[in-house]
């Protein structure tokens, strides 16, 4: 099975975008946490959060279709490469156009740390310190309202996954904070000096 330097090579061959790929590590610690929390396999799950993405950037697919670009395109690389099919399908899974159920936890958990994901960043970018140390999910509850603060996230993705990990949304957002801290200079999150 690829490792973890494997599947950075892969974000970074496919990805050149810098926000593109420190999403991608925000999505790894989150999903990487609940791995730990649902004891599930924590090298296995953090493959998924990594690559969730990787193909998006050469293939955006802006009509959505199931079987063409992102993620399409990137799971037909992840099975020639050999990362393991419940990583692949979490990566379909996540993108509901793709129309693959999420039944695992893995899919469940990629799913809801996603969206939440680019949120926690944005709301930590708006802060003078741009530093996710001073987020708190009451905040964070609280922009999700505002319709025009990082419009590009999907708040029914974010109030879904949290529902479809079976976890209430305060909880979740809390949770995907204190992963977030725990990688805070690699995500330029850590505040200025």
């Amino acid at each position: 099975m690829p490792n973890r330097a494997d599947a950075w090579n892969l974000l970074c061959e496919y990805t050149e975008s810098e926000s593109l790929r420190k999403h991608a590590l925000a999505v790894e610690a989150c999903v990487r946490a609940y791995a730990t929390k649902l004891q599930g396999d924590e090298e296995t799950w953090a493959l998924a959060g990594l690559l969730h993405d990787f193909d998006y950037e050469r293939w955006p697919n802006a009509e959505h279709h199931p079987t063409k670009e992102h993620p399409y395109a990137g799971s037909l690389i992840l099975r020639e490469r050999g990362y393991p099919e419940e990583v692949v399908t979490a990566i379909l899974g996540h993108a509901n156009y793709c129309g693959v159920p999420r039944v695992s936890p893995l899919d469940n958990t990629l799913f809801a740390c996603d969206e939440l994901a680019g949120f926690l960043t944005a709301c930590a970018l708006i802060k003078p310190s741009r530093s996710i140390h001073e987020v708190e999910a009451a905040s964070v509850k609280k922009k999700l309202k505002d319709k025009a603060f990082a419009r590009g996230v999907s708040r029914d993705d974010v109030y879904k996954g949290a529902e479809e990990l079976g976890v209430p949304l305060d909880e979740h957002i809390a949770f995907c904070i204190e992963a977030l801290r725990s990688i805070a200079p690699a995500l330029g999150l850590n505040g200025s000096a």
